[in-house]
């Protein structure tokens, strides 16, 4: 064999070597970065668990709080931070007073409280309209204009014709969109309906220190007196009556529609932020929110005093 003919065979073989070495090493990049993503999925899916749990663990211990006195809640108490060891949590208190009663508010009310939310007026008489069809009993005599238009769904189906029982069921009336429904929910910066309106709220008065800017337009505040209460109790939460009649008085006859601290009907909304190692706050956060009864000592029913959870809500 000639000597030039030996050169090309080791240099074809040396080309191929380096060809499957780099084949080899693209394929072992590959593996290791799909190895990393997988991992680094895996340890996300871990914290939005161990999140979740935090929250919820939140939720019943603020619960238990509210019956061990003044010194953990009170009728002006809107948040409870709760340390964990490895996350802070923020629950919400939100009396569902601070909401318009569904099934009783008049039309003009709900329907300024869509045109709060930002709603142009034909949209919110017709959404009005619809809530107002979807609450009231038909005679056997007459049909609903609107009952065309739930017939022609898929699947089709009837409204109910009688009081809503949970806030979930406005999602099937006509014009009431998921957008609407739950507004920004991730950042609560823009309410949704669900946050303004509520079928456990007898609607005569709302909670001053926690109701939304849009509900308290509804009731008949101005907007700008609407935004001037929601500054000020940032800083400083109306906690006696007479502070509260003295407000009122100011308010004008939109004023009566004000009160302080909730009932019984609450909805305890648990955001958890888990902790690096060197213990500053992650992005990684859970909320979830359950819809509680609380039973006080004495209460109707004779339940041992404590709270019930009507509703739980696993992503909020």
């Amino acid at each position: 064999m000639h000597s030039n003919d030996r050169r090309s065979n080791s240099g074809s073989a040396l080309l191929t070597v380096l060809w499957l070495t780099a084949a080899l090493s693209a394929i072992g990049l590959a593996v290791a970065n799909n190895v990393r993503g997988e991992t680094e999925r895996a340890a996300t899916n871990v914290d939005d668990v161990k999140a979740y749990f935090i929250a919820r663990g939140a939720v019943e211990r603020a619960g238990m709080r509210m019956f061990w006195g003044q010194d953990y809640f009170t009728s002006t108490t809107v948040a409870m931070d709760l340390p964990f060891p490895n996350a802070q949590v923020r629950v919400e208190i939100i009396p569902e007073s601070s909401k318009l009663g569904v099934n009783s508010s008049p039309p003009e009310e709900i329907r300024r409280l869509l045109v709060a939310l930002g709603f142009a007026e034909d949209r919110a008489f017709d959404i009005t309209e619809a809530i107002v069809d979807w609450r009231t009993p038909l005679q056997p005599e007459h049909t609903s204009p609107f009952d065309t238009f739930y017939l022609s769904q898929s699947p089709s189906f009837l409204p109910r014709h009688t009081s809503l029982s949970e806030n979930e069921e406005l999602l099937l009336v006509k014009g009431i969109t998921p957008d609407l429904y739950f507004g920004a929910s991730l950042d609560n910066s823009r309410a949704g309906l669900r946050d303004c309106i509520s079928p456990f709220s007898n609607g005569s008065a709302v909670d001053v220190n926690t109701a939304r800017a849009e509900t308290l337009v509804a009731v008949g505040l101005s907007p700008e007196d609407a935004a001037t209460i929601v500054k000020s109790r940032q800083e400083h939460p109306i906690i006696d009556y007479k502070e509260l009649a003295s407000l009122q008085q100011s308010l004008g006859p939109a004023g009566v529609r004000l009160r302080v601290g909730g009932a019984f009907m609450y909805t305890l909304r648990s955001t958890a932020r888990l902790k690096r190692p060197d213990g500053t706050l992650s992005d990684m956060r859970r909320t979830v929110a359950a819809l509680v009864k609380l039973n006080y000592a004495g209460n109707p029913q004779g339940r041992p005093p404590g709270f019930d959870v009507v509703r739980w809500y696993d992503r909020n």
